[in-house]
């Protein structure tokens, strides 16, 4: 059976396709059609700029970043991987308008073309206004620009750090001029003021000096100033950055912000304790005038001593005052003074008549000793000591008394000693411990006896238990209130 149609020239009804001989349009996959555009897309615009406005902004967990470009009237994917989108200047949003330079490619998956983008700028100022309003609008709204946040310039800082690059006018312009104001101690430390890196160089600045220890090598500053020269607003686009701003405004140290000239203003100038038109104002604002401030320094000296003097003066006078209203000391004491003297006179007569009653009390006991009143004491006791002499006899009969005591004691201690049974004839059972075995249920639960003879011990097993037998004649025990029991305990 044929499997198709018969043959015909102007019809479309084949059910099975077939190459026709001379045919120069070969079947292609899918595969294949998809990247020979790719090839034809990739060569043909190899590297393109794009302008347009940014929509559907998307970053990955990845680090990739997914966006659309649109106009009036066309829509182009785009993509940006995370190595270049790491590197980004400033965080896209949907609304601005952008340049995007790149590649186009096409995409298989989804039949579409799309643009991998290396760079994004944003296309002229007014792209750049519109992300500073928005970045502005969102920080204070988070309260980041508040003027209860700001703190007081300290009046006469100790140390000061500045935030700026080492190399211009800027610092150069700076130390020139606390130099001439008041000479202090300044550590700066240097960063990119423009470019790729620089706000993250001048975010970690600040806060490398916020994580400074007062009482290190390099003591914390008292007063930070970040400065930066006059330039576009693309040149000092750093300090609008938002790790820039929030470093600002958690910093603990007082900030100046110093950045560009008079017309100029960044994000940092509003999150910064106090904004100077131009570093040079910064440092002018950071210390006083130092002859100012000596001769303010004497003219209060001499206020103070002057107002001490008057002071002095006044209290001198309203003593003087008060000493003629008080009595004089000698008018004071000397009531107290003739009291002290009567007091005094009393004493020394109380001891005298003290001292006259004692003697007359010490004649008349003195008159009565004598020394055989004092040698009789000494005889009696005499007289008891030789009646107290010890009678040889007496102690005689005491010892002869307890040696008899100490050898019956001797003999019933050897009586009673347990191992004199053994010298008759017995022999001691116990446990291998040395515990007496004093009835049949223990040597059965000992299972090994040591039985002791007055010569030795041996060792023996238990095999059983063999209940005593009754016999007459056996010995009894003692008779026991009123009951006289044999020695197997039957009455």
């Amino acid at each position: 059976m044929d499997s198709h149609y018969p043959d015909d020239e102007g019809s479309n009804a084949r059910l099975l396709a077939e190459a026709k001989a001379g045919s120069n349009a070969p079947a292609l996959s899918v595969s294949e059609i998809s990247n020979a555009l790719k090839r034809t897309v990739e060569d043909r615009f190899g590297h393109v700029r794009v302008r347009g406005e940014l929509s559907g902004v998307k970053r990955a967990a990845s680090g990739h970043l997914y966006f659309s470009l649109k106009d009036a009237d066309a829509k182009l994917d785009g993509v940006m991987w995370k190595g270049h989108a790491g590197r980004l200047s400033f965080a896209p949003e949907d609304g601005l308008e952008i340049i995007a330079t790149g590649k186009l490619t096409t995409y298989a998956g989804r039949s579409s073309y799309q643009i991998v983008a290396d760079r994004i700028e944003l296309a002229g100022e007014g792209a750049l206004m519109m992300l500073f309003e928005k970045l502005k609008a969102r920080l204070a709204a988070e309260g980041l620009f508040d003027t209860a946040r700001k703190r007081p310039i300290p009046y006469l800082p100790r140390t000061i750090g500045i935030v700026t690059s080492p190399t211009g006018a800027v610092i150069r312009d700076m130390m020139h001029r606390l130099e001439a104001r008041f000479p202090s101690h300044v550590v700066l430390w240097p960063v990119l003021v423009q470019g790729d890196n620089a706000a993250a160089q001048i975010a970690a600045a600040i806060r490398g000096f916020a994580d400074m220890s007062t009482d290190g090598p390099v003591r914390r500053p008292d007063l930070l100033i970040v400065a930066r020269g006059g330039g576009s607003i693309e040149d000092l686009w750093a300090f609008n950055e938002e790790p820039v701003v929030r470093a600002v405004a958690d910093c603990p140290i007082p900030v100046i912000s110093a950045v560009g000239h008079e017309t100029d203003t960044t994000l940092c100038d509003y999150a910064a304790d106090l904004r100077a038109p131009t570093p040079s104002a910064a440092a002018e604002m950071a210390v006083p005038v130092r002859l100012d401030l000596a001769q303010r320094i004497a003219e209060a000296q001499l206020r103070l001593a002057g107002a001490l003097r008057r002071f002095v003066e006044r209290a001198r006078d309203r003593l003087a005052t008060q000493e003629r209203l008080l009595p004089s000391a000698q008018d004071i004491i000397a009531e107290r003074q003739q009291r002290a003297d009567e007091l005094g006179e009393k004493l020394r007569r109380g001891l005298e008549r003290r001292s006259d009653i004692a003697r007359i009390a010490y004649v008349g006991v003195s008159a009565r000793l004598n020394p055989a009143l004092l040698r009789r004491p000494l005889d009696r006791q005499r007289d008891r000591l030789e009646a107290a002499r010890l009678n040889r006899a007496w102690l005689e009969r005491k010892l002869a008394d307890g040696r008899s005591r100490l050898s019956a004691f001797d003999r019933l201690l050897t009586t009673l000693h347990p191992e004199a049974p053994l010298l008759r004839g017995f022999a001691r059972v116990t446990t291998l411990t040395g515990e007496t075995i004093a009835d049949s249920q223990t040597a059965l639960q000992a299972r090994t006896l040591r039985i002791k003879f007055r010569d030795g011990s041996v060792d023996a097993a238990v095999s059983g238990i063999e209940p005593a037998a009754r016999a007459t004649g056996q010995r009894r025990k003692p008779v026991e209130n009123g009951r006289q029991e044999d020695l197997f305990g039957e009455s």
